[in-house]
This record gives structure tokens, C-alpha cells and sequence, in this order.
């Protein structure tokens, strides 16, 4: 068995090979290219020419390192950075060669505790991709309204009156057609009203009475030169809006064809409240391998549900769990709030642990914990969720207990 460390870079990789007697056997440095990278397999299979014999190391699991490590058959285990940063010595000395050196020295140690990466099927690593990518979309989705309406409220904050929601499609179409103040103040009623049925608002008479009503009350007027600055950003930033807004309704559209087409679709899809954006995310952060997880725990501490404990001398507590998966942790977080609109038990779990003095998201990632044993048990079985047999187990459970 050999180990080759691989400490990877933008630019170029720093690899280093050990023998199973912690001989180093070579080091070199290959660029990031696809010369670079047969470089790198010729020199390993010139030791070795069976790709099994070696043990890769590597502080990623993404990227196209790894993927052409996996494509020549070579088997990689991924680390954590911060077990590297714990095995440096207490000099702090770091650089390439000694990051590669000791990626290489803690699979020789530690192989039998590593764990090997095993790649998702194209359909759910395809799926995966888009869904946390849609996330990103959303978060600048946020974004954007949030200074949209920091913007408005510098020149313009009657506008944040005129919709239910500042940001609604027909809201963006509106602060175009009317981008100021003074041009809104000079629209007749059944100039809005027509404007607001062309953008099919569904009360577009009432809406318009509205809006114009709260257009001629008294103002707090802006400068001129900020109304004009202003008014070209809030221009912009709309642009910017729609265009994202589209990109993700684009996304839903192609992450649910994908998700269809997944076996375990109608599995996650049974989960009350996971509806149509949880549910092709909970698909794409379990995956479909089903010996990649050995029982329950093991994904509640990929998930971040499960606790860790803290103890130093009488000082004994449980506390969140950082070290995770954190786009798993987020949509277990999300389902778990979900539920509790949906499943009656959840709802009385919940509200049990917050009347046991738990914050809001203590008693969701509490919630979120019995979760994952739950669709743990659905997806080993590929069953779908039946709330009527999770509550005799659960019953036959307490029975059992008292």
C-alpha cells in the first residue's frame, strides 16, 4: 500500500508518496493542467501499476483533481483542513511540502478511521449541484431586495406602501414605469389601474385607488440630486432582481425534471412539508448510495443535528455540532421548521422542548435529530413516510421504557 499526499492548489499540486513503512518514496510537483494531472498518474502508476494500491489524500472532496483521481481508478479519502492544521508541529511551521508530507503520513497512521470517497450518481451529483447553486441564486436574491428597499427608503419610501410585498413581479414592473415620486403623484387612477391589470394584478381598481391615495398624501421629499441618483440605482437594481428572480424559476424547473426522474423521488417527496424545494434537496444531500452510511448517527453528525459533548475536569455540557455538512445541516433545519406546520407529533415536540427553555433552533435541530432517523429508516427500505407506523413504533417504544 502506498500514500500519496496531495496538498492542491489553483496553480500546481505538491504530492508527496510513502510506503507503508513511512518511507518517503518520491515528491514532486505537478501545474494544474491536464498535463500536469497524467504527469501525476504516469509517476504513481511507475511505482505501482495498479491504481488500488494507492491511497490518496486530499483536504477536498470537489473539484477537477478530484475527479480525475476518481476517473483513473485511484481511491481518495478526503480530510478536513483542521486535522492537518492539528497534526503540525508545535513550531507552526507550513508550507506545500509539509502539508503534502503530512497529508501522506495521516493515511499511513490513520487509514483504517478515513473514510473513502464514494461519487454520487451522475443524476444526484447533477442534482446536488444545482440545488446548493439555486441557494447562492436565493441568497443574492436577498440581497438584492434588501438594498432595493434600503434604496427606496432613501428617496422613495412611499413606494414601499403601494404592494403587500416591496418586491413583488408586479412591484418591480411598477418602479420602473413610475421610478420617482413626482411621477407617480402625476398618474390618474385609471392610468394605474390599467398599468396593474396589463401586469395581471389581481385587484388591479382597488390597488390603484390605493396606491394613488397614498402617492397625494404630504411626503418627505429627497433632493433633487438624490432622487436622480437614486433613482438610477433603484433602475439597477431591479434589472439585476428580474434577471436572478428568472434564474431561479429557471433552476425549479430543471431541479424538479431531475428529481423526477430519481427512484427515491417519491421518497423524499411523501415527507409532509417538504414540498417542492426540500424534497429534491433532501434527495441530493443523502445521495443514493446505500452502504455510504452505516447507521442513523453517522448522518445525524454529517447533518449537524446530533450534539457534541464538552468536558473539562466537573465542567460537562452538550453543544452544537460546527464540524458538518453545512448545505445538509441547512435543508434538515429547513424541513424540520416545515414539519411543524404539517405533523401534529413534530408540532407537540417542538413546542415540548422550547417549554424545557430551549431556543427556537435548539428545539429545531432537536427535532431535526429524531428526523434523520426517521428518513434514515425510509431510505435504507425505500419506504415512503407513514405517520401511522412511526407513532406505534414510537408507542411500542415508550411501552417498552416504562
Amino acid at each position: 500500500m502506498y500514500f500519496v499526499g496531495i496538498d492542491w492548489a489553483d496553480l500546481h499540486h505538491d504530492v508527496a508518496v510513502l510506503d507503508e513503512k513511512g518511507q518517503e518514496l518520491k515528491y514532486f510537483t505537478v501545474p494544474h493542467n491536464r498535463e500536469g494531472l497524467e504527469q501525476l498518474k504516469q509517476t504513481l502508476l511507475g511505482i505501482n501499476p495498479d491504481p488500488e494500491s494507492f491511497a490518496c489524500l486530499v483536504e477536498t472532496k470537489n473539484g477537477l483533481l478530484v475527479q480525475f483521481l476518481l476517473e483513473a481508478g485511484f481511491p481518495v479519502y478526503p480530510l478536513n483542513p483542521k486535522v492537518v492544521d492539528y497534526r503540525r508541529k508545535p513550531s507552526g511551521a507550513k508550507s506545500d511540502p509539509i502539508d503534502a508530507r503530512l497529508l501522506a503520513s495521516i493515511g499511513r497512521s490513520d487509514l483504517a478511521q478515513l473514510k473513502r470517497l464514494k461519487p454520487d450518481t451522475e443524476l444526484v451529483c447533477e442534482l446536488k449541484i444545482l440545488t446548493r447553486d439555486q441557494d447562492s441564486l436565493i441568497q443574492e436574491s436577498t440581497r438584492l431586495n434588501n438594498k432595493l428597499i434600503a434604496c427606496l427608503k432613501e428617496y422613495y419610501p412611499a413606494a414601499l406602501e403601494f404592494f403587500s410585498k416591496p418586491t413583488l413581479p408586479v412591484a418591480l414592473e411598477f418602479y420602473k414605469r413610475y421610478p420617482t415620486p413626482e411621477l407617480v403623484r402625476e398618474a390618474t387612477v385609471p392610468e394605474i389601474a390599467a398599468f396593474l391589470k396589463k401586469h395581471k394584478h389581481p385587484r388591479p381598481n382597488q390597488t390603484a385607488i390605493s396606491i394613488w391615495q397614498k402617492a397625494q398624501e404630504p411626503q418627505l421629499n429627497a433632493s433633487a440630486p438624490t432622487v436622480r441618483a437614486k433613482c438610477r440605482l433603484m433602475l439597477a437594481l431591479v434589472g439585476q432582481l428580474e434577471v436572478v428572480k428568472e434564474q431561479i424559476a429557471a433552476y425549479d424547473k430543471e431541479i424538479d425534471r431531475l428529481f423526477q426522474q430519481h427512484s427515491d423521488s417519491k421518497i423524499f417527496a411523501s415527507l409532509p412539508g417538504a414540498a417542492r424545494r426540500l424534497a429534491p434537496r433532501l434527495l441530493a444531500e443523502w445521495g443514493d448510495e446505500r452502504d455510504r452510511y452505516e447507521n442513523a448517527a453517522v448522518v445525524q453528525a454529517l447533518a449537524g443535528t446530533s450534539p457534541v459533548l464538552f468536558q473539562s475536569g466537573k465542567y460537562r455540557f452538550a453543544r452544537q455540532r460546527k464540524s458538518c455538512v453545512k448545505p445538509f445541516r441547512r435543508v434538515m433545519h429547513l424541513f424540520s421548521f416545515q414539519s411543524i406546520r404539517w405533523v401534529p407529533w413534530a408540532r407537540e415536540y417542538y413546542y415540548a422542548k422550547r417549554c424545557q427553555g430551549k431556543t427556537h433552533h435548539e428545539a429545531l435541530r432537536a427535532l431535526a435529530n429524531i428526523w434523520v432517523r426517521i428518513i434514515f429508516a425510509m431510505w435504507k427500505n425505500r419506504t415512503c413516510y407513514d405517520e401511522a407506523a412511526f407513532i406505534a413504533a414510537r408507542s411500542r417504544h415508550f411501552n417498552r421504557v416504562a
